[in-house]
């Protein structure tokens, strides 16, 4: 698929596979259910940082986090899990505040999220795919697995209508856990 998006914005994108067909396969669900499920953490809803990435405001604050607005951007594609160069951008300065900055030590927990097509079952995968890929970049740049805490909240929380609120539910939000 051809990105014709400036990535100017930083970003966790996770690309999607345009051309699919509307029925969705089954994806393996990474969360157990009862993790599936749970409640998100009770915060403010996150600032977008880059076209697949909210930020918590505690977070973007307290590392001094330097992103746009994404609201014409797009979100993750459909059906996708992939990270854009532009999301890479935004979780390498959440490692370096996490490693040594001024959150060094504290835990973050990655929340994937869905649009409201397909299956509760399927969107749930989804969300846990995209919140692992997002675990797995931020494990390589030497943020301890242990800080991290990947989840799904699927389309729980999706409200969009359109192609355009889809895109705003298909993302992965980075919330300060302690």
């Amino acid at each position: 698929m051809t990105r014709q998006y400036p990535f100017i914005i930083l970003a966790v994108a996770l690309l999607a596979c345009g051309g699919k067909s509307a029925k969705k396969q089954s994806v393996p669900v990474a969360a157990t259910p009862a993790a599936s499920t749970q409640s998100a953490p009770a915060v403010a809803t996150p600032v977008a940082a880059s076209p697949n990435l909210g930020i918590s405001d505690d977070l973007a604050k307290r590392c001094s986090l330097k992103f746009a607005s994404v609201e014409q951007a797009p979100k993750f594609d459909y059906d996708d899990t992939a990270l854009l160069p532009s999301d890479r951008d935004v979780l390498q300065q959440v490692a370096e505040c996490l490693i040594r900055g001024p959150l060094q030590g504290r835990s973050v927990q990655l929340v994937g999220r869905a649009d409201a097509r397909g299956t509760d079952e399927y969107n749930l995968g989804l969300g846990a795919q995209r919140a692992e890929s997002v675990r797995s970049f931020l494990q390589r740049l030497g943020v301890p697995g242990n800080r991290l805490s990947p989840t799904t909240r699927g389309e729980l929380d999706a409200h969009g209508a359109d192609e355009s609120g889809w895109q705003r539910d298909r993302r992965v939000d980075l919330h300060l856990v302690n």
